[in-house]
């Protein structure tokens, strides 16, 4: 059996890579992770008893994402109601990231959920069905759907060259 510190050592820089990714704040990220981690000690018995204690760290971080995207989705919009000039007042300013990640923050939520769980966090497609609460066949087939695409939207407009123009 690993002991907590162990998969603490392992997991702690690849759930705050994933949160920070999924919510833009580094800060944030640790608080979730650490709250996470720390529900984690407190039944670390109970989790290695049922299995690999790595999904269910990741789904109580991931509810916490969650909540944290409601509760500004809520917040955007009392500000709206309240005077449409303070909507910017709740805007955080884009923070520049890659041509890719800025490609995934545009999929469906589900989507960039279980990309940034395969990729960032480095889970299985079972850990990440387990996480996400959804079978294995649909974190493959949202995986391969988010692939199509990036890759639609990551590809770069056709250059023409002379060869192609019939010349000779």
């Amino acid at each position: 059996m690993v002991s907590f510190e162990d998969w603490y050592r392992h997991q702690w820089p690849r759930l705050v890579a994933w949160v920070t990714f999924s919510i833009g704040d580094q800060v944030q990220a640790e608080d979730i992770a650490a709250d996470s981690f720390a529900r984690a000690l407190a039944r670390w018995d109970k989790l290695t008893a049922q299995g690999e204690p790595t999904a269910w760290v990741y789904t109580v971080a991931l509810n916490a994402v969650r909540k944290r995207w409601h509760r500004r989705i809520v917040e955007h919009e009392a500000l709206g109601r309240v005077d449409a000039r303070s909507t910017s007042l709740g805007r955080e300013e884009p923070v520049p990231q890659p041509e890719i990640w800025a490609a995934v923050r545009q999929l469906p939520d589900r989507a960039r959920t279980a990309v940034a769980l395969r990729y960032v966090a480095d889970l299985t497609e079972r850990e990440i069905a387990e996480v996400m609460g959804i079978t294995r066949g649909t974190v493959a087939s949202t995986l391969s759907d988010a692939r199509t695409r990036l890759a639609r939207d990551l590809r770069p407009p056709h250059i023409v060259e002379d060869s192609d123009c019939g010349a000779n």
